[in-house]
Parts: structure tokens; C-alpha cells; sequence
């Protein structure tokens, strides 16, 4: 039976090293922030030992395994632009067999490659993928405040009062959302700029005037845009657009 980590038991040598979860972003595994959950997950392992807590800090000559599979750190960082086909989830698997955006670009690219942020299943688009971990926590951190534009098709006309209360900010069922800016491009076309973007923000605030959506599709990311790259396929981000939402960093960000 393999130990759980607890105070005692751990070696003194982890004071030194790099924080696990880190290390687990730094190779693939996915952001810093899920990899927190999968370490209380239990499913990593030090040098054979179950560790479920925050803080322990690993050495390169640690044993590290996820799912009784060696873990390494990445010696390549790539950062991967994906046009998400509506139809796929927006993450590495999915317990109810459905298809997941990370197959896409798995013929591709060799490295474990991780989403950054989310885009829900029946939405298309701009979708990044990494295994930088600190590329994704600047990327995915609010305070970075990276627009993304989305244009939206509905099945009736925009009317004026959603797109005021849109841009002004709207309360529903206790959460407030706001768009940076909203755009008419015809009577059912409507392109949305949003900052934070909540879970299925636009879907909830167009729901909530009676307005089905049928296509919502990501154009942009911050500098970097789909043009036109066809849906379901990918490219690598250019030096430009990397150096780009790197310079979003804040640096008082906790």
C-alpha cells in the first residue's frame, strides 16, 4: 500500500526544490491551479509516496508519478492556437466519452499540451494551449485583463436594451456580468468584447432576454486571433503574440 505524505514523514531535502505543483505545470500536466486539485486528488506520487498537500517542493532527482506514470519537465514550451469545432470539451478528458479539444492537437505535438481557460461545448473558436505554467497562470489570471472577442448569431434581433444592460453590467441569480463593449453587426449579429468572461457568460445574459443562441464563436485572444485558420485546425503563437500576453503580467498579482 502506498504512504500518504503527512509533516512527519516528509524528507527533509523537500525544503529545497521547486513547489510540486509547479513542477507538474512545468511539465504538461496542466495549469498550476488544476494541478492543485489533482495533487489533492491523490493522484501523485513522490519517490512512492501519495501526496494529497500543498507546499511539499521536489528535487530533480525525485521520483514524480500521475496515475503511476513518470512525470518530467518539459524541455520545449510550446504555445498552441486551436479553432475549436463546436461539439468538443474544453479539456483533457471527459468521464462521459465525449470528444475533448486536447485530441485535436495530440497527432501534432508530442508534448502534453494543456488548455488555458475554457470555451463551453457547443461554442467554437480561439482556444490556447501550453505547458508553460507560467505562461498559463499570466494568461488565465484575471488581473491580466486580456480581452476576448466573441461574435455571436441568435435566432431574433439584438434588441437595444440587452446590449445597454450588457455594457453597464447585469446582475442574474447573484452573479454580475459585464461586457467591455458590444457591437451590433446586424439585426442578429452581435460582437461581444468581454475581460473576465464567467462560465457561459454571454449564453446566460442572452437567455435572460429571451434570445437562443445558434453560433458563438472566440475570434480573439488578447493579440492573438484565429484570421483565417480553419476550424479544427492550429498553429504555434508567433514571438510577437507570446511576448504579448506576457507583458499582461501584473506584478502585484498574489
Amino acid at each position: 500500500m502506498k504512504q500518504k505524505v503527512t509533516d512527519s514523514n516528509l524528507p527533509v531535502e523537500a525544503e529545497e526544490g521547486i513547489r510540486l505543483q509547479v513542477y507538474l505545470a512545468h511539465s504538461g500536466v496542466a495549469s498550476r491551479r488544476a494541478c492543485e486539485q489533482i495533487i489533492k486528488d491523490g493522484r501523485v506520487t513522490v519517490n512512492g509516496v501519495i501526496v494529497t498537500q500543498m507546499g511539499v517542493r521536489v528535487l530533480p532527482s525525485d521520483v514524480i508519478l500521475l496515475d503511476n506514470t513518470p512525470i518530467f519537465p518539459e524541455e520545449e514550451k510550446r504555445y498552441v492556437l486551436l479553432n475549436k469545432p463546436s461539439g468538443f470539451i474544453s479539456s483533457l478528458s471527459d468521464d462521459r466519452g465525449r470528444p475533448v479539444a486536447a485530441d485535436l492537437i495530440k497527432e501534432r505535438y508530442k508534448e502534453r499540451l494543456y488548455n488555458i481557460g475554457r470555451l463551453d461545448m457547443y461554442s467554437a473558436g480561439a482556444l490556447l494551449f501550453t505547458n508553460d505554467g507560467e505562461f498559463s497562470a499570466i494568461v488565465g489570471h484575471p488581473s491580466a485583463e486580456i480581452e476576448k472577442e466573441y461574435i455571436v448569431e441568435a435566432s431574433m434581433p439584438f434588441k437595444d436594451e440587452l446590449l445597454e444592460s450588457f455594457t453597464k453590467g447585469i446582475r442574474l441569480d447573484s452573479v454580475f456580468y459585464k461586457a467591455r463593449s458590444t457591437e451590433r453587426l446586424s439585426s442578429r449579429r452581435l460582437k461581444v468584447v468581454l475581460i473576465e468572461g464567467k462560465n457561459r457568460e454571454i449564453r446566460r445574459v442572452l437567455e435572460h432576454f429571451g434570445v437562443r443562441v445558434k453560433s458563438l464563436i472566440r475570434i480573439r485572444i488578447g493579440p492573438v486571433s484565429l484570421g483565417d485558420l480553419p476550424r479544427g485546425s492550429m498553429r504555434d503563437l508567433t514571438k510577437a503574440e507570446i511576448a504579448a500576453l506576457y507583458a499582461c503580467k501584473q506584478e502585484d498579482r498574489p
